[in-house]
């Protein structure tokens, strides 16, 4: 519980719905009654057939007094209701926050009441580009609860394992980005402990990528070309563009023709290289 109102109104509410409802249910038995013994004197008068109207044998007033008990126990269930919900409670566990009301206070519909964690897991939204979805697989797969997060403090370097939670299905109207939300089940209870508003660094798995050229950032030329040296030791290049990058590594998919091939790559391309040019090779040595 939070917050409990004051609900002297709302008991006498809940009260006067019984009340209410009590009293048409003795009126109903008075009715159905009266119908019975309307039912019996024209059974009893001789006269065949049915009554001319309805109201000889009571039916409306039987309907009327059914109705009137279905109201009140309407009107007793949304009394009940209010009552109830004179009870503040957290619809999670969870850590308060900050409080916004205090004993005296007076709130309204919509008044906020204090501000709660859930203590259940933790959510880290990780917004991302169009490039690094394309290295995440499926969605299917991603929203199965089971990819595999680790969260890293910057601060300390302590880790915790945490899942992919969801996947937002918008894009950010500032950012242009889409967002990636992470999940720690039971931060508070871990050791260490994950606290809210920490600051963190994810590291998300990738999808399998078969074929991939390693390649130091230095390969790519500024027009985004990779220049290599031919079988008959003449330069040659394709246009590409990185599928991720990590440590001072770009990782690329070559061409078809290129794909089961080894060929030495340009370290350090100028611009002023042109197609077809004769080179002699030198290997270079790349820690």
């Amino acid at each position: 519980m939070l917050a409990q109102l004051e609900n002297s109104d709302y008991q006498a509410a809940v009260e006067s719905a019984r009340q209410a409802l009590s009293s048409a249910q003795v009126s109903l038995l008075e009715e159905q009654r009266q119908g019975l013994q309307a039912l019996s004197e024209w059974q009893s008068s001789g006269l065949e057939g049915e009554p001319d109207s309805d109201l000889v044998l009571r039916k409306p007033q039987l309907a009327a007094a059914k109705a009137a008990v279905k109201e009140a126990e309407a009107n007793l269930k949304a009394a009940e209701k209010d009552l109830a919900q004179t009870t503040i409670k957290a619809p999670f566990d969870a850590l308060i926050i900050e409080r916004l009301v205090s004993p005296g206070s007076y709130v309204q519909s919509g008044t906020e009441v204090a501000t709660l964690y859930s203590t259940d897991h933790v959510e880290i939204s990780v917004a991302l580009s169009a490039q690094e979805w394309s290295n995440l697989p499926s969605l299917s797969v991603l929203n199965s609860g089971k990819w595999p997060v680790t969260v890293t403090s910057v601060e300390n370097s302590h880790s915790w394992q945490g899942y992919v939670l969801r996947t937002e299905q918008s894009l950010n109207q500032e950012t242009r980005q889409r967002s990636l939300i992470i999940a720690v089940d039971k931060p508070l209870d871990i050791e260490p402990a994950l606290f809210p508003g920490t600051f963190v660094e994810a590291h998300i798995e990738g999808r399998d990528i078969a074929g991939v050229w390693k390649l130091p950032t230095s390969a790519l030329s500024q027009r985004g070309e990779v220049w290599y040296v031919s079988a008959d030791n003449t330069l040659k290049k394709f246009s590409t563009s990185p599928l991720f990058s990590s440590r001072g590594s770009i990782y690329i998919a070559p061409p078809e023709s290129l794909a089961n091939a080894t060929v030495p790559v340009l370290v350090s391309p100028l611009n002023s290289y042109l197609e077809g040019m004769a080179v002699t090779a030198v290997e270079v040595s790349q820690s």
